[in-house]
């Protein structure tokens, strides 16, 4: 399984940062070629995505969720994948994001964007419009401030909207 450990910093509170990471619907706004993400529930999201030149469409479920620390997830239907970002504060006022994905090739022409360093491109880009996306707008759209370990979820009575 192909993977892929990149990082950026992001000139807002580690809280903001997080906040915003939570928004998933809104990450058409910054991920090259994701076109939708609807949230199910807490824990599940449904993407639908160009990869390799065509449509795919997949389930996932965060299984680890740590405010202003942690979000981990894994494909539950589609194509294998899985990823973790985590957040740390860092210089004050600034967060440093780390984001790791694993998948899983479907077939030569993803194997083939895997090799030449696409995906590392696509990542690295998708970080950048990130971090532009927060810190022109320097507050969150929303945030979710709940808990998820494995299959326990733990709303915060504070925490807003998933979005």
């Amino acid at each position: 399984m192909p993977k892929l450990k990149k990082s950026i910093e992001v000139d807002v509170p580690v809280r903001v940062a997080y906040d915003q990471w939570t928004q998933f619907e809104e990450f058409p706004s910054f991920m090259e070629g994701v076109q939708s993400v609807q949230q199910l529930d807490e824990k599940r999201l449904h993407w639908r995505a160009g990869v390799g030149g065509r449509v795919e469409e997949w389930d996932a479920e965060i299984y680890q969720q740590e405010p202003d620390r942690v979000i981990a997830w894994r494909s539950i239907s589609g194509a294998p994948n899985e990823g973790v970002v985590r957040f740390e504060p860092h210089d004050g006022d600034k967060t440093k994001i780390e984001l790791e994905l694993h998948w899983e090739p479907k077939d030569a022409t993803e194997r083939v964007g895997d090799v030449l360093g696409a995906d590392d491109l696509r990542v690295q880009g998708d970080l950048k419009r990130f971090k532009e996306f927060v810190e022109s707008r320097g507050a969150p759209t929303g945030g979710w401030r709940g808990r998820i370990e494995g299959e326990r979820v733990e709303e915060d009575a504070g925490s807003g909207s998933r979005g």
